[in-house]
């Protein structure tokens, strides 16, 4: 068994992984993006979590609002980016499968 405290104190940091799967959190600060047109996992699919803060995802061309406790999943091969929207930091949980980093 691993166990790991989360903390959400960095960009981005992979905090557990496995053979199949891999967690990582990320925060980004107030009007901070992450991604783009260039960002795409070839194989793994993103499963994001919102733990606070505010902001949206676009996915292949797709804008989604995000809010606290929004589950979205990018598929493998999907080009994407995160940015907070908000006035306080947007924290995530990032599970990959497989791994991606």
């Amino acid at each position: 068994m691993n166990h790991k405290t989360l903390e959400f104190n960095s960009s981005f940091k992979v905090a557990l992984s496995t053979a199949k799967a891999q967690a990582a959190v990320m925060t980004l600060l107030p009007g901070q993006t992450m991604g783009g047109d260039d960002n795409v996992h070839a194989e793994s699919d993103q499963w994001l979590f919102v733990v606070s803060g505010s902001g949206e995802a676009v996915v292949a061309g797709e804008s989604m609002a995000l809010a606290k406790h929004s589950l979205i999943v990018i598929e493998a091969g999907e080009p994407h980016e995160i940015k907070n929207t908000g006035n306080v930091p947007l924290e995530t949980l990032n599970v990959y499968t497989p791994p991606e980093y």
